[in-house]
């Protein structure tokens, strides 16, 4: 297995409306998709910041399957997404329409589903996720990425990091 070379978020604007996000995973692809759709193991990195929970998971992957997320700080406030996966072709790539629900965070909620490709890709044990988050407008784009959604990405990537590791010692040892 070779070292990944993008070891943190790469993230770009390619246009008005969309954000890249690129990032690489010493894990084998089959990990990197089974962390994205196992709802258990997708609550255990998918966090955020330090001190949010993810209460609610709910995750029907398959073409026209729903899913709600939310997620709650210490304090109390929560927010969270719902929509319906468009494409699953397990283990290479999810297209989703997602709706934000501002919850206790306030604002308005967009009208149009904001599209979220993500694309998984392996060389030499390393799996490289690309996601690309189409929004409705460059207002609702920007908005987005004024929250921190990026650097949340990458401590969420970090967990994630953590936990194919943890995966692959555990096939290992249960190889031997």
């Amino acid at each position: 297995m070779t070292t990944p070379s993008n070891t943190t978020t790469q993230v770009s604007l390619p246009s008005d409306t969309e954000v890249h996000v690129t990032r690489d995973f010493k894990a084998p692809r089959a990990l990197v998709w089974q962390a994205h759709t196992d709802p258990a193991l997708f609550q255990r990195w998918i966090g955020g910041y330090p001190g949010w929970t993810m209460p609610v998971c709910e995750m029907d992957v398959r073409p026209g399957g729903k899913y709600r997320w939310r997620w709650r700080s210490e304090d109390g406030n929560e927010f969270g997404f719902y929509g319906e996966f468009r494409e699953v072709d397990a283990p290479d790539k999810m297209v989703q329409a997602e709706f934000y629900d501002p919850g206790t965070f306030g604002g308005a909620m967009p009208t149009t589903p904001t599209v979220t490709s993500t694309k998984f890709t392996e060389q030499n044990g390393i799996t490289t996720l690309v996601v690309v988050i189409t929004y409705g407008t460059k207002d609702e784009r920007d908005a987005a990425i004024s929250t921190g959604m990026t650097d949340g990405m990458e401590i969420s990537y970090a967990r994630l990091d953590a936990l194919v590791a943890e995966q692959q010692g555990e096939a290992t040892a249960e190889s031997v």
